[in-house]
C-alpha cells in the first residue's frame, strides 16, 4: 500500500461517524448489512449516512451491492488487512514489540487465523 492511499483511508476514518460505521460493518462480518439498518442502528439520517457511506466506499474501506431496492454494505477486509500490514511492516526493525499483534504480524498469519479471508487479494 502506498502512503498516499493509507493517508486517504486514515482521513476517512478520522471522522467519528465514518469510524463508527466502519466498525459496525467489521463487526457485522462478511455478510454486512443494508444501509437502512445501519442508519437505524446508529440513528443517522439517510442523507448524512449516504454521504459517509460514499466516502468510505471511495477510499476502498467498504463496498455496496444493490439487492432489490436496498444497498447492502460490507467491510472491505482486504483493504483493512493491507492497512494493518502497512502500519506494522518492519516495525521495530523486526523485533516483536507489539504484544497484541504478535500473533498476526503478517498478512499470511492473519489469513491463517481467519480462513474466510484466505481468498482476499493483497499486495506486498
Amino acid at each position: 500500500m502506498e502512503t498516499i492511499k493509507a493517508a486517504g483511508i486514515f482521513a476517512a476514518l478520522g471522522h467519528e461517524t465514518r469510524l463508527t460505521i466502519f466498525r459496525l460493518l467489521v463487526e457485522a462480518g462478511p455478510g454486512g448489512t443494508n444501509a437502512s439498518a445501519i442508519g437505524e442502528q446508529l440513528d443517522i439520517p439517510a442523507p448524512t449516512l449516504s454521504f459517509h457511506l460514499a466516502h468510505l466506499s471511495r477510499v476502498g474501506l467498504i463496498r455496496g451491492e444493490r439487492q432489490s431496492r436496498f444497498i447492502h454494505y460490507s467491510a472491505a477486509y482486504e483493504t483493512m488487512d493491507e492497512l494493518l500490514a502497512f502500519l506494522t511492516r518492519n516495525c521495530c526493525q523486526g523485533t516483536a514489540c507489539l504484544p497484541k499483534t504478535a500473533q498476526v504480524d503478517s498478512i499470511a498469519k492473519r489469513r491463517a487465523r481467519n480462513p474466510s479471508n484466505a481468498t482476499a487479494r493483497s499486495k506486498p
